[in-house]
C-alpha cells in the first residue's frame, strides 16, 4: 500500500513516526470504514451524473470501491498509521487496486466533509439498535409489572419507609424513564439524519455538485444548509452522548435499588445465577456484578459527554484538528451502551420477586400513618391537625413497639369518638395501596391502566 502522504505537495520535512502516530486517527475511526466506503460510492456516482467526471473513470472507481466493501466485509483489509484516517487509507488502498485514476474520487469534496458525513451515517446507522433494545427492556418490565399489579412494597422517599405501593407501580416508573430515553434518542435521529457531503472544506465547491443527490444515495433525509455548519457541527454526536449519559443514569438507579434489594438486610429480590458471581474467599456470597458494573459504567460514558463538550467549547468555525477526538468517547459509548442494554435486560427478565418479604416490610414500618391521618380528616379533623395527632400516635408506637394497627379501638376512641372499627381495615397495606386511584397512583386499576396503555404504545409502534 501506498504510504506518501496524499497531502503533502507542498511539505519539504516528513514527521517522525511518533509524530504520524499521534496526529493519526486510524486505530479507532476504521470503525467507519463501512460508512467511509459508501459515502465514497455516493459521491462518485454523483460525480457520473453530473458528468464532472468520465463515466468509464466513475464505473472503474465505483467497481474497486465495491471491491474494498467487499474485502473490508471479508476482513481482508489492512490499515496503516502512515496514512492517518481511515479516508486516506480507504484512497490509498484504491489506488493500489485501480491505479491513479482513484485520485479523482476526491473531485469537489474535502475530508472535512468526508468525515462529517461518516460521523453522521455511523450515529444515525446505530440510533436504531439502541431505541429496539430500550423497547426490549421496556416490554420486559410491562410483563413483570403485570405479574405484580397487587404486590406490596415500601414506597421510598430519603430512602425511609413512606407509602406502600404496588411493585408493578415501581416497575411502570421505570418504564416512563424509558419511554422518554426512546423519545430523545428518536429527535436525536433528526439531528444525525442531515448530510454534510458537499459542503467541501469549508466554503463548498466550485464544481457543479448535486447535494440532493448524495443525500438520498445515502439515506439522508435532509442536507445542512450552511458550509461552515455542516464540518464543524457535532450537537449530533453531542445528543447522542447526552441521551446515552441520561439513559445510564435511569438503569444505574435500578441497578442501586437491585444491588440493595438483593441483599439479606432487604431480601426482595433474588438474581438469577446468570448474572451474579462468587467470591473468591467466602463460599457464601452471591454478588449482583452485573448491577453493580452497569451503575460503574454511568460514569464512563458520563465522561465521554463532558470531554465531548470540552472539546467543542472554544472551537472557531470551521473545522479543527481538534475535531477527531469526537469518535473515541461515542465509539466507546455504543460500545458500552448496547452490551449493558442486554445484560440489564436479561438480569431484570429472569429476576425472581419475593413477594412475602416486601408485604411484611410493610406491616411494622408506620408507612401507614398517611392513611390514619386522611381518616382522620374524613370525619372532619382538619388534617394538619391530625397529622400531628398521628406523628404523637407513632413516637408512643415507637417506644411501645406498637404498630398502628395494633392500637386498641379504646386508645383510639380517646383520639376521637367519630372512629369506628372500620380503621382497622383501612390501614392494611393492600387497602392502603388499592385505594390510591387518582390519575397516575399506585392503586391496583391504575397500574393496570399504566400497562395497558403501555402495551398499546408498545404495539403500535411495532406496527407503525
Amino acid at each position: 500500500m501506498s504510504t506518501q502522504k496524499l497531502w503533502g505537495g507542498r511539505f519539504q520535512a516528513q514527521a517522525d513516526a511518533w509524530v504520524d502516530e499521534f496526529g493519526a486517527s486510524i486505530n479507532f475511526d476504521q470503525l467507519m470504514a463501512d460508512e467511509d466506503i459508501e459515502g465514497s460510492l455516493a459521491h462518485v456516482k454523483m460525480l457520473k451524473k453530473t458528468e464532472i467526471l468520465s463515466a468509464s473513470d466513475c464505473d472503474q472507481i465505483i467497481a474497486g470501491l465495491e471491491e474494498l466493501r467487499d474485502d473490508l466485509h471479508a476482513d481482508h483489509l489492512e490499515f496503516t498509521v502512515e496514512n492517518e484516517d481511515i479516508h486516506m487509507n480507504i484512497e490509498s488502498i484504491l489506488t493500489d487496486k485501480i491505479g491513479p485514476v482513484a485520485g479523482k474520487l476526491h473531485t469537489g469534496r474535502s475530508r472535512n466533509d468526508q468525515v462529517a458525513t461518516d460521523f453522521h451515517l455511523y450515529v444515525k446507522n446505530r440510533l436504531p439498535k439502541i431505541i429496539e433494545e430500550i423497547k426490549t427492556i421496556q416490554k420486559t418490565l410491562v410483563t413483570l409489572a403485570e405479574d405484580n399489579v397487587e404486590t406490596i412494597m415500601p414506597g421510598y422517599t430519603h430512602l425511609q419507609h413512606a407509602q406502600p405501593i404496588s411493585y408493578g407501580h415501581y416497575l411502570m416508573a421505570y418504564y416512563s424513564m424509558l419511554k422518554r430515553d426512546v423519545e430523545r434518542f428518536e429527535f436525536n435521529m433528526k439531528h444525525a439524519d442531515i448530510s454534510p457531503l458537499g459542503a467541501a472544506a469549508l466554503a463548498g465547491t466550485t464544481f457543479p455538485i448535486d447535494r440532493e443527490f448524495t443525500a438520498k444515495e445515502l439515506g439522508f433525509g435532509d442536507i445542512y444548509v450552511n458550509s461552515l455548519d455542516a464540518v464543524s457541527d457535532r450537537d449530533f454526536a453531542l445528543e447522542f452522548l447526552s441521551n446515552a449519559s441520561i439513559l445510564m443514569m435511569h438503569l444505574s438507579r435500578f441497578c442501586e435499588e437491585i444491588s440493595m434489594w438483593v441483599s439479606y438486610e432487604f431480601n426482595y429480590l433474588e438474581l438469577s445465577d446468570k448474572y451474579t458471581t462468587g467470591s473468591s474467599i467466602m463460599p457464601q456470597k452471591k454478588n449482583p456484578d452485573m448491577a453493580e458494573l452497569i451503575r460503574g459504567k454511568s460514569g464512563r460514558v458520563y465522561g465521554h459527554l463532558l470531554g465531548l463538550l470540552s472539546t467543542m467549547k472554544s472551537l472557531p468555525l470551521a473545522y479543527n484538528k481538534d475535531l477527531q477526538e469526537d469518535k473515541e468517547g461515542t465509539f466507546d459509548t455504543v460500545k458500552t451502551l448496547l452490551p449493558a442494554l442486554k445484560v440489564f435486560n436479561g438480569m431484570i427478565s429472569t429476576i425472581k420477586v419475593h413477594k412475602d418479604n416486601m408485604y411484611h416490610a410493610t406491616e411494622n414500618d408506620f408507612s401507614n400513618a398517611t392513611e390514619l391521618a386522611d381518616y382522620l380528616a374524613t370525619k372532619g379533623i382538619p388534617f394538619r391537625e391530625a397529622h400531628g395527632i398521628v406523628g404523637q400516635l407513632v413516637l408512643k408506637g415507637i417506644e411501645t413497639h406498637k404498630n398502628l394497627q395494633d392500637i386498641s379501638m379504646e386508645e383510639f376512641k380517646q383520639i376521637s369518638p367519630l372512629i369506628e372499627e372500620d380503621v382497622y381495615e383501612e390501614l392494611k397495606p393492600e387497602v392502603a395501596v388499592k385505594r390510591r386511584n387518582s390519575l397516575g397512583g399506585t392503586g391496583f386499576k391504575q397500574v393496570k391502566m399504566q400497562i395497558e396503555k403501555a402495551k398499546k404504545e408498545l404495539n403500535e409502534e411495532v406496527h407503525s
